[in-house]
């Protein structure tokens, strides 16, 4: 196996010590280095492939000009700017393989900044004084960023430290060798979904689209999943999306901290790809385990899925602001979108007897998505649940229609 670079980011002039004990680490265990300065004010106390003058350059700025600006925050934009523009030129160029970043609050912005310009498949991790923090939005984090603490090291080299930094250059260098990064070779369909006791249309719909010669990757639309997914719509990855999970909408409007951040169900519109979507669980609000209900919900009944995450039903009114704001987001793509409106439920707890049931207020959001949907949207009533076989027979129409005009890309070979 050929010997994997890694590329290690930081500010050479305050954290030399610690980022050489990284390099030495992975070199020591096999790989090569590359090393990025992002320093500001001091100088890099050895040498360094790329300059803190080259990164401030890639930015089309000057060290001189981070200086002068009188600001530490606009400066380490400058450089966060640099660093990311100089790391997806570098790795378009197949020069790196992974990549450590290491910082306290700073350091972990400009990382966060640089990993999500980084490739899915591409070993990203950051050693941080504030891995896992609450100051961390999950909107920053890439879809699959890896974080350790960076614990008792905030200034010089320790035992303690050392175990951090020695896991992570260990674990940057495996992941670099182990990694099966993906291969592309065949159409990719990008779904949202739920876990089975929620959302079941996904257990028939994947062997489907797989036996058209299709590759199915399914995204849970609990935040992480929802970030993750838009993050491939925005690089162009699906050739279709079948966006059937929606609830991180009504999440984000109400003020659930489990949301995919404000572009949820923009990009694939602006990417130029085909959209089947369905207002799967947006009857729900979402809150993590540990939080307190907000007074707005309280005296609803509260679902207990399990310790990580409770839910509640949203109000008809509510519905209906949700409604406008989905419909809102789908009228701005440039792409076709097909809505399908399942009139019977849109979730597993909505049927009679279940926690969520509520045809009123399901009533009053269905015909509010109909009324609302303006072009580009084509939307079909179905008398069905979302999780009828129904549901999946109308998606699997509306792909092959597509599929056979050429909106989506055909398999090699593919009869229909």
């Amino acid at each position: 196996m050929p010997r994997k670079t890694i590329l290690i980011v930081g500010t050479y002039d305050t954290k030399d010590e610690e980022l050489e004990y990284i390099s030495d680490s992975i070199v020591s265990m096999g790989g090569n280095v590359l090393k990025m300065d992002v320093s500001v004010l001091g100088e890099a106390k050895g040498k360094t492939d790329f300059s803190k003058h080259s990164v401030a350059e890639a930015a089309g700025k000057s060290i001189k000009t981070a200086i002068e600006s009188g600001s530490e925050h606009i400066a380490m934009n400058i450089m966060s700017e640099g660093a990311s523009n100089l790391a997806k030129l570098l790795h378009a160029e197949g020069k790196f393989d992974g990549i450590i970043l290491l910082g306290g609050t700073m350091g972990t912005d400009l990382a966060l900044d640089v990993c999500k310009v980084l490739p899915l498949g591409l070993p990203k991790y950051v050693v941080s004084t504030v891995s896992f923090s609450p100051i961390i939005p999950s909107e920053r984090l890439s879809a699959d960023i890896q974080m350790i603490l960076w614990a008792g090291g905030l200034y010089g080299l320790n035992s303690i430290c050392r175990s951090s930094l020695s896991q992570a250059a260990g674990a940057v260098l495996g992941a670099a060798k182990a990694v099966e990064t993906p291969k592309n070779d065949k159409p990719i369909v990008g779904i949202t979904s739920l876990g089975t006791s929620c959302l079941k249309y996904i257990t028939t719909l994947k062997p489907e689209l797989e036996a058209r010669g299709y590759e199915v990757a399914i995204f849970h639309a609990m935040g992480m999943g929802g970030m993750a997914f838009e993050g491939i719509v925005q690089k162009k990855g699906f050739v279709c999306v079948m966006d059937f999970a929606g609830c991180e909408i009504g999440n984000l409007l109400y003020g659930s901290i489990i949301h995919a951040g404000e572009t949820r169900m923009l990009n694939a519109g602006q990417a130029g790809i085909p959209q089947i979507v369905a207002p799967g669980c947006m009857d729900l609000i979402d809150f993590a385990g540990w939080q307190d209900v907000p007074e707005t919900f309280k005296g609803r009944h509260i679902h207990i899925h399990n310790k990580l995450i409770k839910s509640t039903i949203f109000s008809k009114d509510e519905r209906i602001a949700i409604a406008h704001d989905y419909t809102r987001r789908l009228s701005k793509s440039k792409s076709p979108v097909h809505l399908i409106i399942p009139k019977e439920g849109i979730e597993e707890w909505d049927r009679p007897g279940g926690d969520a049931y509520d045809p009123d207020g399901l009533k009053a959001f269905t015909d509010t998505l109909k009324a609302a949907a303006t072009d580009p949207i084509i939307v079909t009533e179905i008398d069905a649940h979302i999780n009828d076989k129904a549901f999946t027979d109308k998606a699997l129409e509306i792909f092959d229609l597509w599929v056979s005009d050429g909106t989506i890309i055909k398999v090699q070979n593919q009869n229909l």
